[in-house]
């Protein structure tokens, strides 16, 4: 009778150590793993998802019974220590299953549970859930209880936009945690980060500044916009009329060659810039990255104008540069090559004032800050509240910042070093 009591307690000693090891499984397994291998088709992973994403319900059921199964242990284990050594025996009882429920009952096995959670809850998951059918009446009557309990201290426990944007850290933690073997990391890295940006990043802040945009004036012959297309190296250019501010279309380039060419003999109606010409498309400077992006995937188009609150023309945003705030920098046969950043001997930077903050802190891993100006320049506008001559030096944000030189009152090179 003895041996099958201790029989007994050691299988409910084992059974609990198990919920216990499934306890911590189920929070340390990765959701994004089982979430992949339950698309699949994997029947087990299937299972384990819907305890993550009924996580409250599936801890409570292994809690209840890792609690009950200890307690029936200590009670058989105070009987028959009672029985064998008298009334001390069921102290003795339990201080002894006491260090046994702890050390062999709870923290070994959520130490191994932490490191073999996948294998663990695959493995068990068909068992796991019969045991959450059969305990799904117990369950809801004890997750209910505690519910009410916690809205007593007025505590909500629905999610709500923290919750939303504390998983957006802990997902930007989990990218900066990433490591690999060569440099590709780094890129990936950079890239899955931006991609969490753009809905933080407003087009002004990407946009090419209207005076370095190349525009066609209306009122110019045909024969010299074809000269100015031909001699630039981009597709689409803004066409205005009478003020650059009065955009009335925009041309783009291989329409106008076809065209040309079509018309080339026909005399009696001359053609104009202003039929090859398509309609403009005005966008605010408040638009961010992620809602231009789809905008520009359901118009099916790769060039905006941006205009600012009283409709004055600000730059151009494209297509190409709002997936160039993901991939980097995208360059082909055509285009200008001018990065504007330059290393020095020393170990400082000679950059132009144009150069944007978020090309700076991505290429050289800096953390200046950008939500108050968009370019280097700028920020040392802001910063510094003044217009700074040449030769002024400036300490901001652990960077000493050298004005080289100066055109009118914009800042167009600047020379940057780190502080020790």
């Amino acid at each position: 009778m003895d041996i099958l009591i201790i029989v007994i307690i050691f299988t409910f000693l084992g059974i609990s150590s198990f919920f216990s090891a499934c306890e911590t499984a189920i929070t340390a397994a990765s959701k994004a793993r089982f979430h992949q291998l339950a698309k699949e088709g994997d029947e087990r992973a299937v299972i384990i998802r819907h305890f993550q994403q009924n996580l409250g319900y599936a801890i409570s059921v292994f809690i209840s019974c890792n609690i009950m199964l200890n307690a029936w242990a200590v009670g058989f284990a105070g009987k028959l220590c009672i029985s064998l050594l008298g009334e001390r025996g069921g102290e003795i009882a339990a201080t002894v299953m006491g260090v046994i429920i702890v050390v062999y009952a709870e923290v070994m096995p959520k130490m191994l549970a932490i490191v073999h959670s996948e294998k663990l809850l695959l493995s068990s998951a068909r068992f796991l859930r019969v045991v959450f059918d059969l305990f799904r009446p117990f369950n809801h009557a004890i997750h209910w209880i505690a519910r009410k309990s916690v809205g007593l201290f007025g505590i909500k426990t629905t999610a709500s936009q923290a919750d939303y944007q504390a998983s957006i850290e802990e997902l930007r933690g989990a990218i900066d945690l990433h490591t690999g073997p060569n440099q590709d990391v780094v890129q990936e890295k950079a890239m899955l980060k931006s991609i969490l940006d753009l809905g933080s990043v407003q087009v002004e802040e990407i946009m090419v500044h209207r005076k370095n945009v190349t525009m066609l004036d209306a009122n110019d012959s045909l024969d010299s916009i074809v000269e100015q297309v031909l001699s630039s190296p981009f597709t689409r250019l803004p066409l205005w009329k009478d003020n650059p501010d009065n955009i009335i279309g925009i041309v783009n380039a291989k329409a106008l060659l076809r065209a040309v060419r079509s018309n080339a003999n026909n005399e009696n109606n001359p053609l104009t810039i202003e039929s090859i010409a398509t309609k403009p498309w005005f966008i605010p400077e408040s638009s961010d990255l992620l809602d231009q992006l789809q905008a520009f995937r359901a118009r099916r188009e790769h060039f905006a104008l941006v205009v600012d609150e009283y409709g004055a023309l600000l730059g151009i945003v494209t297509l190409e540069d709002v997936l160039e705030e993901i991939v980097g920098d995208i360059t082909d046969e055509h285009d200008i090559a001018v990065s504007g950043v330059r290393p020095q001997a020393d170990g400082s930077y000679v950059i132009d004032g144009s150069v944007t903050l978020r090309d700076l802190n991505r290429k050289l891993d800096w953390d200046l800050p950008d939500e108050e100006a968009s370019t280097l320049g700028g920020f040392i506008l802001y910063e510094t509240r003044t217009i700074p001559h040449v030769g002024q030096k400036f300490s901001l944000h652990g960077f000493t910042f050298e004005i080289i030189r100066r055109q009118k009152n914009q800042i167009t090179m600047v020379r940057i070093q780190k502080n020790p």
